[in-house]
């Protein structure tokens, strides 16, 4: 299947790709949140299998009749900088497969950069949001995966890698699973932020306070353990004169 599917595309798949589809043709698990009598269905991690890894432009999601082609949405200004590598083309200069639907919220895109015949050193993952703009996720297959899991294919995952990052429903959700890696630049850019600060003299002040007047205490009593001491004595040199009779 996998020699059959480069034949057909001309192209080559990358290794660490190729070695997934050995060990399982595609993958996809789903997880669920009880939240008291409801069962609500949340997060999804899937890869397409070899026989739905189809081209882009060959998707039945984009040939409507009398429909633009992806090719007429091409805009040359948007140049590769230092910051980010170039951007992938609808055109022949690149071909672009479909990876993951991501439920509707887009499409994440195994893309060979240089075209046809396509070679395995030039893929790269890139995630296609619902206004057809690209953001870069990974170099490699691998790379993503890991990705995938770290975030436990919560809804919407992927926009955390845009410029405009995810909605506030998605936000929720991050902040009640993951919330370290929602938080990631809040972290690099402020490294206690999350860092529990103990102060021993603001901790332990009560305590020390508590231990002086047990100290004192002590004191007072040995004072008064010798008044009760007395008055057997002076029973008894009243019992002497006595002047216990006449009372």
């Amino acid at each position: 299947m996998i020699s059959s599917w480069e034949q057909r595309n001309n192209c080559v798949l990358p290794e660490d790709l190729k070695s997934f589809y050995l060990m399982t043709n595609g993958f996809h698990m789903t997880w669920n949140v009880k939240l008291g009598e409801h069962t609500i269905p949340l997060g999804s991690m899937a890869i397409n299998s070899i026989s739905k890894l189809t081209q882009l432009n060959q998707s039945s999601l984009y040939s409507l009749p009398n429909a633009p082609t992806l090719a007429d949405l091409e805009d040359d200004t948007q140049e590769a900088s230092e910051s980010q590598p170039e951007k992938p083309h609808f055109d022949s200069r690149s071909v672009i497969f479909e990876l993951d639907p991501c439920n509707g919220n887009g499409k994440v895109c195994l893309v060979y950069k240089r075209g046809k015949p396509a070679l395995a050193q030039d893929t790269e993952i890139w995630f296609l949001d619902r206004a057809l703009y690209w953001h870069f996720l990974t170099d490699t297959f691998t790379a993503y995966y890991r990705l995938l899991i770290t975030h436990l294919g919560l809804p919407q995952w992927q926009y955390a890698f845009t410029s405009y990052g995810i909605s506030p429903q998605a936000k929720q959700w991050f902040n009640m699973y993951k919330p370290i890696t929602y938080n990631t630049n809040l972290l690099t850019e402020e490294t206690d932020s999350f860092v529990n600060k103990l102060d021993p003299s603001k901790v332990f002040k009560s305590k020390n306070k508590t231990l002086i007047p047990k100290k004192k205490g002590p004191v007072q009593p040995a004072g008064g353990q010798k008044g009760p001491a007395g008055p057997p004595s002076t029973s008894k040199s009243s019992s002497g004169s006595g002047n216990p009779v006449r009372k």
